[in-house]
């Protein structure tokens, strides 16, 4: 996937894959998320996201709901954050360091 965001190109095919996360649910289930990040040759990261009509990623017009797919850019704290709570220990050490508690 490639998009043009303000002004930059986000492009899965020529970024490097770090990590990807989904909720557990069958892709047909409406609450279905996908995340995989991305950073680029650049060095910034970005989300490749998909989500079920339910989800948070969903889009609801009148009463219908819509799976939606896409990209967002991340700044280097979100992608942390990202890695973290999403409990992707050793990315986050690679990318980000840590100190031992």
């Amino acid at each position: 996937m490639k998009k043009i965001i303000n002004g930059k190109t986000y492009n899965t095919e020529t970024a490097t894959f770090i990590a990807e996360y989904d909720n557990g649910l069958n892709f047909t289930d409406f609450n279905y998320v996908e995340e995989t990040l991305y950073q680029t040759q650049k060095g910034n990261f970005f989300l490749q996201y998909f989500g079920g009509s339910m989800s948070h990623y969903g889009k609801h017009v009148g009463g219908n709901g819509y799976a939606m797919r896409g990209l967002l850019p991340f700044t280097d704290s979100e992608a942390a954050e990202w890695l973290e709570e999403n409990g992707f220990a050793d990315e986050y050490e690679e990318y980000f360091g840590a100190e031992e508690a």
